[in-house]
Formats: C-alpha cells, structure tokens, sequence
C-alpha cells in the first residue's frame, strides 16, 4: 500500500476534495492538519519546495503537488498507475 500524506486545513474546500479522490480510490492516507502547528506548516512548506497553499500532497515521499495536481493525474489517467507502483515498491 502505498503511503500518502496530505497535509490539510480542516475548512480548505480544495483539501476536502482531494480526500474525497482518495477515498473513492479506497487508498488510506495520513492527514497532517497544519491549521495553528506552525512546525508542521513549516515542514510542509519544506517538503513541498516551498509552497505554502493546502493541499500539499505526497506519495511516497513523492511531491504530487494540491488538488488541481491529484486531480489532472487522474483524469490523465496517471494517478492509478502512480499508486500502483507506489504499492509495488512496499
């Protein structure tokens, strides 16, 4: 399986979309709320190369980028086959 971290705001419209993708990909993830953490922010902000908008998606240490990004993947038809050689590699 492969591992997903999102890092979210509990009100981010954008962050509730993009859980929703995964969930009807039945595919778990680790959400990270970054709403008053600011040491989570920061690493968020780090890991994503400096981005500082939510969502902030990861697949297996791969930044995929925010929910526009998730979802062109999937409609190119690029997200199934992203998770599934993610869940080759475990």
């Amino acid at each position: 399986m492969p591992h997903i971290v999102i890092y979210t705001t509990s009100t981010c419209p954008y962050c509730i979309a993009a859980k929703r993708l995964l969930r009807r990909k039945n595919v778990a993830f680790e959400e990270i709320q970054v709403e008053g953490d600011r040491a989570a922010f920061a690493k968020m902000t780090e890991l994503a190369g400096g981005q500082r908008t939510v969502p902030q998606i990861f697949i297996d240490g791969l930044h995929v980028g925010g929910c526009d990004e998730l979802h062109g993947l999937e409609r190119d038809g690029r997200l199934d086959p992203l998770l599934t050689a993610a869940e080759a590699r475990a």
